[in-house]
């Protein structure tokens, strides 16, 4: 069996200020992997993501788009090769925060989208809004977190709607290992009465050029309501290239 393992990068640009010690007004990481295997097992696998920052007087933005794409040879019932599409996923979030005197303190704004054909959800959306605030900080270490009301927008793909109010938190921690190496630990949840959905992110990075790193995340998603025969938790492993232009 023949395996090739393909990560490439995606361009990414932004700009500094004219101090490079200064924090970056705006950046945006360019992040792929792709994984193709041949032989007796046939597969393609395509991870994508897209996460920029943007840093102003009086509002500190973030924004991401990921997607996730499975296709695999299977056997159908006449003993025939067919290919057939296993996950596919798109996410679209952003979150403004406000600052206010104490620009350690905040107030945020948050909305995002999620199409998973492979989960119980033919959609699930999320808006909310809040309170925001720098928890800890250091020249190494930072930890954020958010929490406020909101409304999540869903429906199941049998056609029940699942929308409903919803308390949100999140919290990110980072830590900057050494200067080519980095630390991120992201968790949010969505406390609803009709659903809870919950997501846990962990990475690792290690930059192997000025401007291009290597990246190995973990990702764990829950929803409290799923239907018969599907799983609440899915967990997806990725290791990918991360690509930073300034």
């Amino acid at each position: 069996m023949k395996k090739l393992l393909l990560v490439a990068a995606m361009a990414a640009c932004g700009y500094a200020h004219a101090n490079d010690d200064e924090q970056k007004a705006f950046t945006l990481d360019g992040e792929l992997g792709l994984i193709f295997t041949t032989g007796n097992t046939e597969t393609t696998s395509v991870k994508g993501r897209l996460s920029a920052s943007h840093e102003m007087e009086m509002w500190s933005n973030e924004y991401l788009i990921e997607g996730l794409y499975k296709e695999e040879e299977v056997e159908n019932d006449l003993g025939e090769d067919e290919s057939q599409t296993s996950a596919q996923r798109y996410f679209l979030s952003a979150q403004g925060n406000y600052k206010l005197d104490n620009p350690q303190n905040r107030l945020f704004a948050f909305g995002s989208y999620e199409d998973d054909r492979f989960t119980s959800f033919d959609y699930q959306a999320t808006v909310a809004a809040g309170w925001s605030s720098v928890f800890f900080e250091s020249s190494t270490q930072k930890l954020t977190y958010s929490i406020g009301p909101g409304y999540s927008f869903a429906e199941k793909v049998d056609g029940e709607d699942a929308s409903g109010f919803i308390v949100r938190g999140a919290f990110d921690y980072s830590w900057k290992i050494s200067n080519s190496a980095n630390f991120k630990q992201k968790v949010s949840t969505e406390v609803g009465s009709e659903n809870t959905k919950s997501k846990s992110e962990t990475s690792v990075s290690a930059k192997i050029a000025d401007a291009l790193s290597m990246k190995f995340s973990i990702i764990l998603k829950h929803n409290s309501e799923v239907d018969d025969g599907v799983d609440n938790l899915d967990t997806e492993t990725a290791a990918t290239l991360v690509y930073t232009f300034f």
